[in-house]
């Protein structure tokens, strides 16, 4: 990562120029396109334009010191709407953040709390390491932990901090150890070993944690002897892709949809219970908007018999992020304080507006802020957030129902 301390705005910009992630933030026209398709960029003090404009005029202490330097959710449309390819989401508003906090500007605690857990425990909820497996208790499948026996496998199954831990995903995690088992993959986890991949970290401008967070897990994966690294957690698919290689740490990486989209031909047959069921689906930001991955999990929630899919008005590139990438998921409160809105709500009633009775998801973030937001907008019991591997599972007779 490239060390940000001591620099005055413009040769802020100058470095991030020169680090092959798009162009100079220096060729910025001001066009004004990146703040009008933020979905916050009407209550920033400094939307994505204004960031360059102050900075590059010897301004950066004002934007450092501005609530709005912790309001970006990471949800890229800035960097793909820009006509002159700068990187906005991963190289700018990062390199802001860490030289904030490399000045005395502190993030809101909720955030530093969450820096806290990862160093502390290797995981954002603070949870014990030895819990880790606790969602594999009475599973129905064999769980490998590859961290007490080591051997080949297809699949080395990066769980992820919410998959792991909280209780609503855990269904989730379930229903994907089936689904794998199932479908006759040799996998397996990392068990207590397993830490946090670190991209929020790095979205929010912790760039030590995150080398850090690189450094220890490449020492554990470089041992053990896997074809493919699968995972829930989008944000980890993006770090794992595109920022781990950086440090010599590359491995094949795939996001659960995209490696089960692969494998349509022997789903198909398994897939053989209805769900009747209308169902939208909500493109998470990294697989899709970034990755460009919308068409797999379409594709997957295409093999359910009696799942009717529609779209919302705002889908694919141009789907509304739900507010919790980047760190947002810890940044509710931050983001209402300044005026400011919680995405979710609104997504939540964008695909109310469908007509669906379902609306699948495939981010373990996405579980729990789209039911809270169902419930705030008094939607529980008529639209259930579903994931993508849950409706699978429970196609294939193999899944657990959620409560909602």
């Amino acid at each position: 990562m490239t060390q940000t301390q001591d620099l005055d705005g413009v040769e802020l910009l100058e470095q991030l120029g020169k680090t092959g992630d798009g162009k100079s933030p220096q060729g910025c026209m001001q066009c004004g396109l990146c703040a009008a398709s933020c979905p916050l960029g009407d209550v920033m003090e400094f939307p994505p334009r204004k960031l360059i404009l102050q900075a590059g005029a010897d301004h950066l202490d004002q934007v450092l010191a501005s609530p709005a330097i912790w309001m970006c959710v990471g949800c890229y449309t800035c960097s793909l709407r820009c006509p002159r390819d700068i990187e906005l989401a991963d190289r700018l508003w990062p390199a802001l953040r860490d030289q904030a906090m490399q000045r005395g500007f502190q993030p809101p605690a909720e955030l530093q709390e969450t820096f806290q857990n990862v160093f502390k425990y290797g995981n954002v909820l603070g949870k014990s390491p030895r819990q880790r497996l606790d969602w594999a208790k009475d599973l129905d499948v064999r769980v490998l932990d590859l961290s007490k026996e080591p051997r080949p496998v297809e699949v080395l199954w990066l769980v992820g901090c919410y998959p792991s831990y909280y209780p609503r995903n855990q269904a989730v995690t379930r229903a994907f150890a089936r689904i794998l088992t199932e479908l006759g993959v040799t996998w397996g986890v990392l068990g207590a070993k397993e830490k946090a991949v670190g991209e929020c970290d790095r979205m929010f401008g912790e760039e030590g944690l995150f080398e850090t967070l690189v450094e220890e897990n490449r020492k554990l994966l470089d041992r053990l002897d896997f074809d493919k690294i699968v995972t829930l957690d989008p944000h980890a698919f993006r770090a794992l892709q595109n920022f781990y290689p950086r440090f010599g740490a590359w491995y094949p990486v795939q996001h659960a949809t995209m490696f089960l989209a692969e494998r349509l031909d022997k789903l198909r047959p398994l897939v053989v219970k209805p769900i009747e069921a209308t169902v939208t689906y909500h493109d998470n930001c990294c697989v899709g908007r970034r990755a460009g991955c919308y068409d797999p999990p379409r594709s997957l929630l295409g093999l359910i018999p009696g799942l009717k899919l529609v779209e919302m008005a705002r889908s694919r590139e141009n789907a509304l992020c739900c507010g919790g990438g980047g760190g947002g998921m810890w940044l509710d409160a931050h983001i209402v304080a300044h005026g400011g809105r919680r995405l979710s709500d609104l997504r939540i009633a964008q695909a109310a507006q469908t007509g669906a009775g379902v609306l699948a998801v495939s981010c373990p973030y996405e579980l729990s802020r789209f039911e809270d937001a169902a419930k705030v907008a008094g939607l529980e019991g008529r639209l259930a957030v579903r994931d993508v591997v849950e409706l699978l599972a429970e196609s294939m007779d193999l899944g657990e129902r959620s409560a909602s």
